[in-house]
């Protein structure tokens, strides 16, 4: 009796490590890298000032002088005395009631904002490339170093460099991805928070970040041997994978990925965006510690929808 429990044991545990092997091996392929992130910025609603005219205006009295136009103007105009002034004033409260009603409802500037609720496009661009094209990773690393995300022209900055580290070299470029979405900016960062937590969850490690000016990582050395959970990354991969998410005021049209062309438009067009009308931006790219590269395998898996454009 034993012994036939054994000869059926002996194939089931033979099954049962192919099984853990295979499965590990699937794991380890699939298994996120190192990444790193600069960002910053924040949705808030523009506020309104107003600034009060300075002479020449209606002081609401009943003066003469001062440059204002008060009664005398007024009389003269309708030519009814004391009861066409009465008369005027009412007209031109209801004139500038209309007009400020009109206004309001009408609201915004010329992008189609609403005052209590502006329109605020949420743009992500993502660009898959030979992992042959190592410069990104450098460049990325020193920009993430030096650059001031506290500030909007500093973003400004972190968004034009990253777009024109990508844009110098298109013959590393295999595939890309844009998604925009157009929401009142109550709702515009949710969508931003989303694009960018689904990005770094894809990360096993967020190695180097700069985000409002909070430099996190160590040096290339350091993360590579100060941090046991990075020995097992090998150079044995293809790809590396860099993202660019922003939020900005009014609409932006980015084209839908389907040739090279049409990622270098929406880089440029990314590249582009001014200090006026950049909320917020973040850069990610992975994998970033030096040494570290991502899998053929990882790549499908972890970017199914990317379009190959070369």
């Amino acid at each position: 009796m034993l012994e036939k429990i054994k000869h059926f044991l002996k194939p089931l545990l033979i099954l049962v490590l192919v099984i853990t092997l295979v499965f590990g091996d699937v794991s380890s392929a699939l298994a996120a890298r190192t990444g790193g992130r600069i960002g910053g910025g924040s949705f808030r609603s523009p506020s309104r000032t107003y600034t009060a005219p300075r002479g020449g205006g209606y002081r609401g009295g009943y003066g003469y002088g001062g440059g204002g136009f008060g009664f005398p103007f007024l009389i003269p105009f309708f030519g009814f005395g004391g009861f066409g002034s009465l008369f005027s004033i009412l007209i031109f409260i209801a004139l500038a009631n209309f007009l400020i009603k009109t206004v309001r409802n009408l609201g915004g500037d010329q992008m189609g904002n609403s005052y209590d609720n502006p329109k605020v496009s949420v743009a992500k661009v993502q660009v898959g490339l030979l992992a042959s094209g190592r410069y990104l990773q450098k460049e990325l690393d020193q920009l993430a170093e030096t650059a001031d995300t506290n500030t909007a022209s500093g973003r400004v900055m972190v968004l034009q460099e990253a777009s024109l580290a990508l844009l110098r070299h298109p013959e590393y470029w295999v595939s890309g991805l844009t998604e925009t979405s157009t929401t009142g900016i109550d709702a515009a960062e949710s969508k931003f928070n989303q694009l960018a937590l689904a990005e770094r969850s894809k990360f096993s490690a967020e190695t180097l970040s700069n985000v409002n000016n909070q430099l996190r990582g160590d040096t290339k050395t350091e993360l590579l041997a100060g941090k046991g959970e990075l020995s097992k990354f090998t150079p044995t991969g293809e790809y590396i994978v860099a993202s660019i998410i922003v939020g900005v005021q009014g609409n932006l049209d980015l084209p839908e990925i389907n040739e090279v062309d049409h990622l270098q438009q929406s880089l440029q067009q990314i590249a582009a965006i001014g200090s006026d009308r950049l909320l917020a931006v973040e850069i990610l790219w992975t994998p970033q510690a030096e040494g570290d590269t991502m899998s053929r395998d990882n790549f499908v898996v972890n970017y199914p929808n990317f379009r190959l454009i070369a």
